[in-house]
């Protein structure tokens, strides 16, 4: 072999990997990005279940591709009556389509659900956007093998948020969503709360099950992304 041919293939084997290589980082600039959505279901934005369920999102964003969103639907108006056939009242708006577009988007692998806790169960709103969720349903299941996750933040540290994640989860059930808890080591089934003095601060058993729970959906649902 002539030194110049040798140089020829070298050169040659060099290209290709840089080809290679830059294609490798093509693809991986290109690969799909999984998103967590949280649904804050408490009339007060902003307070204590907002921050129970950012809680759960920055433990959720620490994985990488997971980017999340926090909405908010305290302030927003989310009509029940339309799973039920009736019509909007004179005058009344209707944000829940804004919403369920945004969870039915394919890039969304996870929806985290929060609620308050009023007389041991979900807030009035909770119920209203569950009831809406009936859309996907006669859409074909939209939300079908997305994973799902329940908090709930109570005004008492025994004051119904298990009966209120239960409450949850079966509604998220009917959507045929798949549910988890917050894993190991605590396996539960949802995240509980305690609200002292309007601050979730101070509940740590609750901080760490809402992280433990962010990081367990976004685990579950990359695995399910593949």
């Amino acid at each position: 072999m002539s030194h110049e041919m040798g140089r020829r293939e070298m050169m040659g084997a060099a290209g290709a990997v840089a080809v290679v290589g830059a294609l490798g980082a093509g693809a991986q600039e290109s690969a799909p990005v999984m998103k967590i959505i949280a649904v804050n279901c408490s009339p007060r934005k902003g307070k204590t279940t907002a921050a129970a369920l950012q809680a759960c999102l920055d433990a959720a964003k620490e994985q990488a591709g997971v980017e999340v969103e926090l909405i908010e639907l305290g302030g927003l108006s989310i009509p029940a009556q339309l799973a039920a056939g009736l019509p909007l009242r004179d005058g009344e708006a209707d944000d829940f389509p804004a919403i369920a577009k945004k969870l039915a988007d394919p890039a969304v692998g996870a929806i985290l659900v929060g609620s308050p806790v009023y007389f041991s169960n979900m807030s009035a709103l909770c119920k209203a956007f569950l009831d809406r969720c009936m859309a996907f349903r006669k859409d074909g299941f939209t939300l079908r093998n997305k994973v799902a996750g329940v908090v709930a933040v109570g005004g008492a540290r025994n004051g119904g948020q298990e009966l209120t994640i239960q409450s949850i989860q079966a509604a998220l059930m009917c959507q045929d969503m798949i549910l988890v808890g917050d894993g190991k080591p605590s396996g539960r089934v949802g995240v509980a709360f305690w609200n002292v003095d309007d601050s979730i601060a101070q509940d740590k058993p609750g901080l760490d099950g809402a992280r433990n729970l962010g990081a367990r959906v976004a685990e579950v649902a990359r695995a399910l992304a593949g």
